[in-house]
């Protein structure tokens, strides 16, 4: 017998409003960049609610471009609920595009990947599924966001 096929299922679309970009400069594994999180929202057929400041998206930008992101965060579900983020991924592309991004202008996501993989902790019974689920992600970087798709792997 094979292994089961992989299936997505739509999770949730997250908004995630960023402050300007702390750029550490060259460090020894790269380019390192913090990005402070200071709220934002999420909705799903499953779960909404808000992003809560106080996250952060500690960057490391390596030598051939490609940007490995790091975030962590919590979101607060209209219930009521607290749920820990930690989201790891990559995003690149051609260098042009890059340099628009980085320059703060909101470029057209299917010019460049932006992939992660969401993890997700709760202690909240009602989302307790989200502690032993796997997730996949597609992203959009804005000028002042991060846009998300996340979707459960089944």
């Amino acid at each position: 017998m094979s292994p089961a096929t992989l299936q997505l299922e739509f999770l949730l679309r997250a908004r995630i409003e960023l402050a300007p970009v702390q750029d550490l400069g060259d460090a020894p594994l790269g380019r390192r960049r913090i990005i402070a999180i200071t709220g934002g929202s999420f909705a799903g057929p499953r779960l909404s609610g808000t992003v809560l400041p106080g996250g952060a998206d500690w960057q490391l930008i390596r030598p051939d471009g490609v940007a490995w992101v790091e975030a962590r965060y919590t979101l607060q579900t209209s219930d009521g609920a607290l749920i820990y983020v930690q989201n790891s991924g990559y995003r690149h592309g051609p260098a042009p595009v890059i340099a628009r991004l980085a320059a703060g202008e909101d470029v057209d996501p299917a010019l460049y990947y932006f992939r992660t993989a969401p993890w997700f902790e709760t202690a909240a019974p009602q989302y307790d599924w989200l502690n032993r689920s796997v997730c996949a992600a597609s992203g959009a970087r804005r000028p002042d966001c991060v846009e998300l798709d996340v979707h459960l792997v089944n």
